[in-house]
């Protein structure tokens, strides 16, 4: 936990917590909270409703170097070049694919998630030093305020019961004058969003094992070129050119109990209100006429709205 050291917080009273790497437990010399360390992370949490989250990082291979390094400079507004000795959040880490294109190109990174994916996180990037990860609940992170030069979020808060009070409280970990970078679900046509309420008011229920069997037909459906491009813009299913992460992400659509989708406005004027200006409304990787004028129209399930922003000087 050498990344870690300096950083952990209580999250209960907010005293700082010395992490050592041969520890079984962590304990607050504030309050005398303590949490338990598993394989050399310290979890503040159990997995609760996102249980789902800890079963598909951990079981699906999704990272490939590339992509992710091409995924992370479009969604965070920010060149690989820029994060080399920054101070750099993942809040909501996941497998940890990002957190590792980060660490990779020299930035001291804390990855924070909220389920047992931090084990698939760690596992990933056990190659990066600078790199260390806790699992907590993004509302309550166990970090000090203002202390990171750069925060990013992708596709993690809308997961929540209130994806405003996730924002809030990861806004609150950027120092004055640093920047986040946000990626939410985009709230689609009034038609779709019905649709898609309907599928997950059944699919939210099912077991695992049986949403895990309709999940195979989406990532089969999703490789078939035209048809699985055509069907996803009425239900939802990835059509990623790799079977494993159009099975990840089919699952990761399905699974989850709540899932918020919001608009550019919305997501600006919660920036506005936690102190950021020169804000940035990043725009998707693709660039195809058709594909732009379905995003500008709300009509592409599964796609973003994605802000940059900085945070204002005291």
């Amino acid at each position: 936990m050498k990344s870690l050291a300096g950083r952990v917080r209580c999250p209960q009273c907010g005293a700082a917590i010395e992490c050592f790497s041969d520890c079984a437990a962590v304990a607050c010399s504030g309050c005398g909270s303590t949490a338990p360390v598993v394989e050399g992370i310290p979890r503040f949490v159990a997995q609760e409703h996102l249980e789902s989250f800890g079963r598909q990082w951990n079981r699906y291979e999704v990272a490939h170097d590339e992509e992710d390094r091409r995924t992370f400079e479009a969604k965070t507004g920010t060149s690989l070049d820029e994060l080399s000795g920054l101070d750099v959040l993942d809040a909501g880490c996941g497998g940890g694919r990002y957190s590792k294109v980060a660490g990779e190109a020299g930035a001291r990174v804390v990855g924070v998630d909220h389920s047992a994916a931090v084990d698939k996180a760690a596992a990933l990037c056990a190659h990066l030093p600078n790199v260390g990860f806790v699992q907590a609940d993004l509302k309550r992170l166990p970090l000090a305020p203002e202390s990171f030069d750069f925060v990013f979020s992708i596709g993690v808060m809308h997961h929540d019961v209130d994806t405003r009070s996730v924002f809030d409280a990861v806004a609150c970990m950027v120092k004055p004058g640093g920047r986040m970078a946000v990626w939410l679900y985009r709230r689609n046509q009034w038609w779709q969003e019905a649709l898609n309420r309907l599928l997950r008011s059944r699919t939210t229920r099912m077991p695992s094992e049986k949403l895990e069997r309709w999940c195979r037909l989406g990532a089969w459906l999703g490789g078939v070129p035209l048809l699985g491009r055509t069907l996803n813009k009425f239900v939802n299913f990835s059509a990623h050119p790799d079977r494993e992460n159009r099975l990840c992400d089919t699952f990761d659509w399905y699974a989850p109990r709540y899932q918020h989708h919001h608009t550019v406005g919305e997501l600006c004027d919660w920036f506005r209100g936690a102190d950021f200006d020169d804000l940035q409304v990043l725009l998707p990787e693709k660039r195809g006429r058709v594909y732009r004028w379905a995003y500008r129209h709300n009509l592409l399930i599964g796609s973003g709205v994605n802000v940059l922003g900085t945070k204002r000087l005291h």
